[in-house]
């Protein structure tokens, strides 16, 4: 059990827990929540030793394996499936204590090492940190890739990896689900529902709190309480005490009122003064109940757009992807992701984006919005068309060493040149004003961006594109660093919103609210999906099925569940007539007929390890069952080199 018991916890001057009591039993799933600067993450920073308290008790179980997220971006070489192993602290230590034995050529420490690896469970290691690497939406190709090759983003997916594959008792998760795509979001909540530990989560992703915790912490004014029950049970339970707060507040103040008047009627008057003087008194003592304000820092809205085009755009045969790099021999084609889409975009549309990572959502809207060129075919604006566009990665728009008002003078100079007429004047001070709205206020104004957190650039985007009155909003995960409160406040506006919408977004909730229909970008095209939020997850649960069905054929991946939508490794295909592909298909099937030998041998050594034995036996055993799993290692590396070869060559066309 966990326990902090008067407990208060300050960084710097700021005191973020005061006296603050709370329990948690073992194999409870814990929802973490607060305002930005409540202290959720110094609470986790006071659990995982990083912080001590100022004064009060703090205690959990010594013995308890503790698991989370590092921050820190993984600068390394080695490859993903490497780099997730690694994060079995057990696994590693009991490697460590073989490689040590076989150096003490100490036949019972020998012993006692195999045994140890064994029960670490070294032989099935691999297939469980692919099983990890591939549920968050990596490619089969990219098991041994190395790190270092993967974006910012992807290195975190490896970093929760890694989180995941360590063995533990208490898990920690700070915002897991901000890197993730939807089908990687399912994933980890069907992965996370089936943890036997205790855990602790913050998350700004009411759907995801909804589906993996049991209970709710609520952090606000340095008090921890606690509420039985998910978010939504937490948000019920929270407006009933805030309007019975607010009623006690209301009947309060009608006491302080007529305590005040009879103290300013009768204070002067010596026959009363005693009295008013004991008015006084119980004033001073009466508790004031502070009143219950809105939980939004601000809210905002769409004005309505200066025009509305029929169609907004009509997008005619169209391929979309990459242009070549500037360094690339001439001749060199673009990258296509998605092709011969044809559809049109109409007034008052509000559109949700759906599909798999690396599919071309971000792809598609990228070239709607002009930061990317189409391929081939068209893409048809209509008349008057006003884009605003929120990119996956706030900075692809936002300059960080200009400030706040640095940006919006640039944005207004801009729509002035170009012919529109913004919002609103386009003088310093309305500026100002309008950031205002947004709370940028004071200082903030002058800030850098580049010093700014997550959330507040993602306030500034929306500020300026709410600024230019756009009639087609396209936002690509614009949910990434907003807390509850601000994204239903986006929610609410979006509703309010009389352009048209096309959303991608992760937060089913965002969706559920704001959009009448999904497209489906998968196996290099669009198509309209008929059905809701629900059938998308069936959908992806199903496809999920149908890959580990298929890896588990192949050798590759034995038991951890892996929710995916690309499509089934190159060896569960049937043969294509090009030389090269038929070679390596011959070659992949060899392989499979060696690993599948070397796992029966495998498996006959784990058998005798478990029978009875001489500790000479038990060493001997030992030896030869690393050897098989060694050899199996190398022969699975060649299988995934050989299955991405063949992927790509029929991917391109070969």
């Amino acid at each position: 059990m966990i326990i902090l018991k008067n407990l208060s916890l300050r960084r710097s001057a700021k005191v973020l827990l005061d006296n603050a009591s709370v329990s948690i039993n073992p194999g409870e799933r814990v929802g973490l929540v607060g305002r930005n600067g409540a202290g959720k993450s110094s609470l986790f920073a006071l659990i995982n030793g990083t912080l001590h308290e100022d004064k009060g008790d703090f205690s959990m179980p010594s013995q308890w394996r503790m698991a989370q997220v590092a921050q820190d971006m993984p600068e390394t070489s080695e490859s993903a499936t490497d780099f997730v192993i690694a994060g079995d602290s057990q696994l590693v230590a009991a490697q460590a204590e073989v490689t040590a034995a076989e150096e003490s050529d100490d036949g019972e420490r020998m012993a006692h090492a195999y045994m140890a690896l064994h029960d670490a469970g070294a032989h099935d290691a691999q297939s469980r940190a692919q099983a990890l690497i591939l549920g968050l939406g990596f490619q089969v190709r990219e098991l041994n890739q190395p790190v270092n090759s993967f974006s910012g983003g992807w290195r975190m997916r490896l970093q929760l990896a890694r989180a995941l594959m360590c063995p533990s008792d208490l898990l920690l998760l700070d915002e897991p689900t901000n890197h993730l795509d939807l089908d990687a979001l399912v994933w980890l909540e069907a992965w996370l529902k089936k943890y036997p530990g205790t855990m602790l989560v913050i998350s700004h992703d009411r759907e995801f709190l909804d589906a993996v915790t049991n209970v709710t912490i609520h952090i606000e004014n340095g008090q921890l309480t606690r509420y039985g029950g998910n978010y939504s049970t937490f948000e019920d339970m929270r407006a009933e005490q805030m309007a019975l707060q607010q009623a006690a507040f209301a009947k309060q103040q009608d006491k302080i009122a007529h305590l005040q008047d009879f103290i300013n009627r009768f204070k002067a008057k010596a026959s009363k003064a005693r009295q008013a003087q004991s008015r006084v008194k119980a004033l001073d003592r009466m508790e004031r109940l502070a009143p219950m304000l809105a939980s939004a820092d601000f809210t905002f809205e769409f004005k309505e757009p200066l025009n509305l085009p029929n169609p907004m755009l009509t997008i005619d045969d169209a391929s979309f992807g990459y242009p070549p790099p500037a360094d690339a021999p001439p001749g060199t084609l673009p990258t296509v992701i998605v092709q011969h889409v044809s559809k049109s975009v109409f007034a008052g549309q509000r559109i949700g984006i759906l599909g798999a990572n690396g599919q071309g959502k971000s792809t598609l809207v990228k070239t709607i919005a002009r930061t990317l060129p189409v391929v081939a075919g068209e893409v048809i604006e209509g008349r008057g068309l006003n884009i605003g566009y929120f990119a996956q990665q706030e900075l692809d728009v936002l300059r960080p060493k200009d400030t706040p008002l640095e940006h919006m003078i640039r944005l207004a100079r801009d729509t002035i040149a170009n012919g529109g007429a913004g919002q609103f004047s386009s003088r310093e001070q309305d500026l100002r004003n309008f950031l205002g709205t947004f709370n940028f206020n004071g200082d903030m104004v002058k800030q850098a961006v580049g010093t700014m957190s997550g959330g507040e650039k993602a306030r500034l985007v929306l500020c300026m594109i709410v600024w230019q009155r756009p009639n087609l909003l396209l936002l690509d995960e614009p949910t990434n660093h907003l807390d509850l409160a601000t994204r239903e406040a986006l929610a609410m506006a979006l509703n309010e919103f009389e352009g048209t919408l096309m959303l991608v977004s992760h937060d089913r909730a965002l969706l559920r609210s704001v959009c009448d229909e999904f497209w489906l970008v998968t196996r290099g095209g669009v198509e309209p999906f008929d059905g809701d939020l629900d059938d998308y997850q069936r959908y992806l649960l199903e496809e999920g099925k149908r890959l580990r069905e298929s890896l588990k054929e192949a050798g590759k991946v034995a038991s951890a569940p892996v929710i995916k939508t690309e499509p089934a490794p190159a060896a569960a295909k049937k043969p294509v007539s090009s030389g090269k592909i038929k070679s390596l298909q011959q070659k992949l099937e060899k392989l499979d007929k060696s690993m599948a030998a070397l796992q029966a041998e495998k498996a006959a050594f784990e058998a005798r390890l478990g029978g009875t034995l001489t500790v000479g036996e038990i060493t001997e055993t030992g030896r030869q069952l690393q050897h098989v799993i060694d050899e199996l290692a190398i022969e699975e590396g060649e299988w995934l080199e050989l299955s991405g070869e063949i992927e790509a060559l029929e991917a391109a066309g070969a």
